[in-house]
């Protein structure tokens, strides 16, 4: 063990103080809930964006009353299958397919019930 260490137990008690520690400068950024419960959290000065809404205790969305709310972003539309698979083919293109596939499937079909009857 280290010359430091002996006589101390390790966890127990910090050697560390305050002095001399510059602490960083903060901006105090308040947001109020439609419930009136008002929040104030603390941000460094040097934050380049800082939110306009905030969760609240309450579980609703608190939002800065000293702000003008900014503008919304559209939303965007979440594509499914279907829409991918339009962009990739056309509807005559899918019926023509469909029709292959059936053909397929009917003539399979056929295939394992003449060899079940065999």
């Amino acid at each position: 063990m280290s010359e430091s260490m002996r006589g101390s137990r390790l966890g127990a008690l910090s050697y560390e103080t305050d002095a001399h520690v510059v602490q960083a400068e903060r901006l105090a950024v308040a947001y109020q809930c439609p419930e009136g419960h008002r929040t104030v959290v603390p941000y460094s000065v040097e934050a380049e964006e800082i939110p306009y809404e905030w969760t609240c205790r309450c579980g609703r969305t608190a939002v800065r009353p000293d702000v003008e709310a900014p503008e919304r972003k559209p939303e965007r539309h979440q594509r499914s299958h279907w829409d991918m698979l339009l962009e990739r083919r056309t509807i005559a293109d899918l019926e023509e397919l469909l029709q292959e596939r059936l053909a397929l499937l009917h003539d399979q079909q056929g295939l394992t019930a003449l060899a079940k009857s065999a």
